[in-house]
């Protein structure tokens, strides 16, 4: 069997955060790398409501406490920090029913020693840690839960209403916010490459990105241009809420990868090329 090899195809990628590994896997593989920064994730104007968050916390507010991503728990500890509230928030953590979306947040449990109770497996979706609070907590224990969420860029109104479902009194706290980058000019340059045929490849490692990105499109008056680029080329998602983003957008994903992990996207990628007819 041949090793993975996007033999010289043009990638592009909306990763930001990332955006440095991201191009030396494509770069690993083969491919030309196409970096287009898609989104900046910014501290909140006011750290009033991560604080209340906190503070709730540490009063034993909660019966659960959910965080979604690595970045917001950080940036729950940072803004505690700035209070002057930081160990008195782990201690809290460390006495409370904790579940993680995913690996992100779980690392950073682990960092502060702070046990986590339920941890949803792969692909790491709401659906997955709904199972596994369900799971841990057993049928009906979450009537009249206090329910703590941590949210990020934008809120998940699937989770919380399917927690609100389940009798769950959910407070929801974004810690911070995503915003478009402050140079547009990569992601419009991504916008002409696509529509001029000059990418075979784009990943998607998360669901902001191609929001972003059709939105610059649409400022250029090429989102319709796009949109049937995109149908010609391998669409790589991360995983099942980057392509529910996608489909929301009327733009179908090629594949997800086996598991979603940012090294196994770019490398199957790499190993559909020939097979999608590039």
């Amino acid at each position: 069997m041949s090793s993975p090899d996007f033999a010289n195809r043009r990638v592009l990628s909306l990763e930001s955060r990332r955006a440095k590994e991201i191009e030396s896997l494509i770069t690993t593989f083969g491919g030309r790398p196409v970096v287009a920064p898609a989104v900046r994730e910014l501290p909140l104007d006011s750290d009033a409501d991560v604080l209340a968050l906190g503070d709730g916390i540490i009063a034993g507010a909660f019966d659960v406490v959910v965080f979604l991503t690595g970045v917001g728990a950080r940036a729950l500890v940072e803004a505690m920090g700035r209070a002057g509230r930081r160990d008195a928030l782990i201690a809290a953590l460390r006495e409370a029913r904790i579940v993680v979306r995913g690996p992100k947040p779980l690392a950073v449990m682990r960092e502060l020693d702070v046990p986590v109770w339920a941890t949803a497996p792969e692909p790491n979706t709401w659906r997955e840690l709904l199972v596994a609070l369900d799971t841990k907590a057993g049928a009906g224990r979450l009537t009249d839960a206090r329910v703590a969420v941590q949210e990020y860029g934008v809120s998940n109104s699937d989770l919380l209403d399917a927690l609100r479902a389940r009798g769950a009194r959910v407070t929801a706290a974004p810690t911070y916010q995503w915003a478009m980058p402050e140079d547009l000019e990569p992601l419009r340059e991504g916008v002409r490459a696509v529509v001029r045929g000059d990418i075979d490849v784009i990943v998607i490692t998360s669901g902001i990105q191609i929001v972003n990105f059709l939105t610059v499109a649409r400022e250029m008056g090429l989102e319709a241009d796009v949109k049937q680029a995109l149908a010609r080329i391998l669409v790589a998602s991360i995983g099942p809420s980057s392509s529910a983003e996608l489909r929301r957008h009327d733009v179908e994903p090629t594949f997800e990868p086996s598991r979603p992990k940012m090294g196994l996207l770019i490398r199957e990628a790499a190993e559909r090329v020939g097979t999608a007819g590039l």
